[in-house]
């Protein structure tokens, strides 16, 4: 039976993608270099493996939404889910690697957009958790099935300029917000009776408001 090792070597964000979108280079390796697997139905999670990295106090400042008070990160700094991810794998024999292609979101509901904006330098520490079902050809030319073992992961360190480069190039100079329809309603006619031409010109005309109350 087939027992695969994983790695990631590289990521890229490839420019002419419909949506925003990471490539990571996946290079596979059977232990068992001379036997034929005819393809992979391979499935990945991947984690943000937050407790492996140090942030500024820039960054503190801007993850406390999601980890709340640098005291208490002993507590609350934890790994979390980023995606999930697929791809099927061509046949090959002994080693071969393929594009995974993660799709990815820049709304700010989402943890992990929170997270990876609040970064400004250095890596973001991944996990990747692969399972799936492989098709493999046998000493006497049968196709058997196997699944890959749950013990099966690799880390990688996604540099955070390559997600930022992506997001500019998809969102240049600008964040993509999505709100409750009600919300939206209240936002909308508040921007209509004021006669405000622009979405950006509503929500400035609030912020002294709101700034204020956060100086007090």
């Amino acid at each position: 039976m087939p027992d695969l090792d994983f790695q990631v070597q590289g990521v890229a964000a490839p420019q002419f993608a419909a949506a925003p979108l990471l490539a990571f280079k996946l290079h596979l390796a059977n232990a068992i270099i001379e036997q034929p697997i005819h393809s992979i139905a391979l499935r990945c999670q991947i984690q943000i493996a937050a407790t492996r990295r140090r942030y500024s106090p820039s960054e503190q400042a801007q993850l406390l939404d999601l980890f709340g008070e640098p005291e208490r990160w002993s507590q609350t700094l934890r790994s979390m889910l980023w995606t999930h991810a697929s791809v099927v794998v061509p046949p090959f024999t002994g080693d071969a690697v393929v594009d995974l292609p993660v799709a990815c979101t820049y709304d700010f509901n989402v943890a992990a957009t929170k997270y990876f904006y609040a970064l400004e330098d250095g890596d973001i520490p991944l996990l990747f958790l692969f399972s799936g079902t492989i098709f493999y050809e046998t000493d006497d030319g049968a196709i058997q099935v196997a699944q890959i073992s749950w013990d099966k992961e690799a880390p990688f360190k996604l540099p955070v300029q390559v997600w930022r480069q992506m997001i500019d190039h998809y969102y240049p100079n600008s964040a993509w917000l999505s709100l409750r329809k009600d919300v939206f309603d209240r936002l909308y006619r508040y921007k209509i009776q004021r006669g405000l031409p622009t979405w950006e010109q509503a929500l400035e005309s609030l912020l002294p408001t709101i700034d204020e109350q956060v100086s007090t």
